[in-house]
């Protein structure tokens, strides 16, 4: 039995149950990161000449915002999959929960196929719109397209993650990732150091790694007796569970593609700087993920709180756990950019050893890393209105206020003072407006739902 890795996310104090839960997400995405910051390490400094090593780092970080854009609608889809099957988990619903278990691993693999083809053929087109240099865009189509061969697994692992984060279950991920990363490492030395294989090496490390952390996870869902376990031979599409899952899922991904794809421009404007530009960004942007995926946990925190509540008629706690999740954001966005930006030239310096590029990372921190806070408060507001089942208005609202507005800044005010501190002011300026709309929203729509739950009726978006 696995209840020792569950959490009961319907009764008792909030504070040390988040925690519980987050804390294993936050060194789980600071572990990932880990191993994808050694990619790029083992890269930079093992690829050869110094010139080599810069241009696979740029590679390497410019096809970041595209991998995103590409992936963003499928890995929204696990958000559904995280709001219905908490919704289930808590109202112990055996039925429901076993479909919507079977369906989930059914679109992760049908979602997995159809971006990695995408992902292939479309690798060097979208590269070359974004006018990625010509000493790097060979590097990055290959880094690309090997990358997405690896699509199937890596959908598989996180759409099964997200069924035991419905349960409260954050540790077993947080297990299996730790195995992978180490593999990830390994493979990446004998594929760049000892094969010469420089971005190819890495690429296929990561999909090797990312086998064996799929693996793991299905084999935990296959053994549990909890209700959301996984029968194989029963793997198929139920059409009722995923109209549902894409219901809060899909708003969740166009969200997400829209925001890659402002930030895909963003790339683009970086990119008339020069490779070196390229490099520095890309290395700091490396670095501010850690703060992100820190943010990132709260957020995935407040959904499966938040839905699981829902799902046990637990109104009163829905306020409480946004309070909550806030009030931890905030401190670990503060501490975590603040102290980023303070060690950043000497952050930086682990990725390249020259100064002009470690230039233009800090440069990047200075404006994003400082103030990182405001993009979780937007995003764990965000995740309090989807965890009641409404995705559709914090993915409308998103879209206005962050990508649009950030669009906007690029083609007004970034061209009038063309340099690259302006260009990353857009970031703070639109979470900021996002937050205050997605504040907006969930009050009224907190109003609603509470609503329908007093009423006795299903909440849905």
């Amino acid at each position: 039995m696995n209840k020792k890795y569950e959490i009961d996310m319907t009764k008792g104090a909030l504070l040390p149950k988040i925690l519980l839960f987050s804390v294993p997400l936050i060194i789980s995405s600071v572990l990932q990161l880990l191993f994808n910051a050694a990619d790029i390490v083992v890269v930079g400094q093992f690829s050869g000449d110094q010139t080599l090593g810069a241009n696979c780092v740029a590679a390497i970080g410019s096809t970041g915002s595209v991998i995103n854009m590409l992936l963003s609608v499928f890995m929204g889809l696990s958000v559904g999959v995280n709001v219905l099957a908490a919704r289930y988990f808590a109202s112990k619903q055996q039925k429901e929960m076993d479909e919507t278990v079977h369906t989930t691993v059914a679109l992760a693999l049908i979602g997995g196929v159809i971006i990695a083809v995408i992902g292939v053929v479309a690798a060097r087109p979208i590269l070359e719109l974004m006018g990625s240099p010509e000493e790097v865009i060979d590097l990055s189509t290959t880094y690309m397209r090997i990358y997405f061969i690896g699509m199937p697994v890596t959908m598989l692992y996180n759409f099964g993650a997200a069924i035991l984060r419905a349960a409260g279950d954050t540790r077993r991920p947080l297990y299996y990732l730790m195995n992978a990363g180490v593999i990830n490492v390994v493979l990446n030395l004998i594929f760049v150091v000892g094969l010469n294989m420089n971005v190819a090496g890495v690429a296929l490390a990561t999909i090797l790694a990312q086998t064996v952390s799929a693996l793991f996870i299905v084999k935990a869902l296959v053994k549990t007796e909890e209700i959301y376990k996984l029968d194989l031979s029963r793997i198929r599409v139920n059409g009722d569970k995923a109209v549902r899952i894409i219901r809060v899922g899909l708003p969740a991904g166009l969200q997400g593609t829209i925001f890659s794809f402002s930030n895909v421009l963003i790339q683009s404007s970086i990119n008339e700087f020069g490779s070196v530009a390229m490099a520095g960004s890309a290395a700091g942007a490396n670095l501010e993920g850690f703060v992100y995926m820190a943010m990132n946990s709260i957020y995935q925190a407040c959904v499966s709180f938040t839905s699981q509540n829902v799902g046990a008629n637990k109104p009163d706690r829905i306020g409480k756990v946004l309070r909550t999740c806030l009030a931890i954001v905030v401190i670990v966005g503060v501490l975590m950019g603040n102290l980023f930006y303070l060690f950043g030239d000497r952050l930086v310096a682990i990725y390249t050893k020259e100064p002009a590029t470690i230039q233009y990372g800090v440069q990047r921190m200075a404006v994003i890393c400082t103030l990182y806070f405001l993009c979780g408060c937007m995003d764990v507001i965000c995740g309090s209105l989807r965890g009641m089942g409404y995705s559709t208005v914090p993915m409308i609202v998103s879209i206005v206020g962050a990508c649009g507005l950030r669009i906007v800044w690029i083609l007004t005010v970034f061209r009038v003072y063309h340099n690259l501190t302006v260009l990353y002011v857009s970031y703070p300026v639109t979470w900021f407006i996002t937050a205050s709309a997605h504040l907006i929203s969930y009050f009224i729509i907190k109003k609603k739902v509470i609503s329908k739950m007093g009423e006795g009726k299903v909440v849905t978006a």
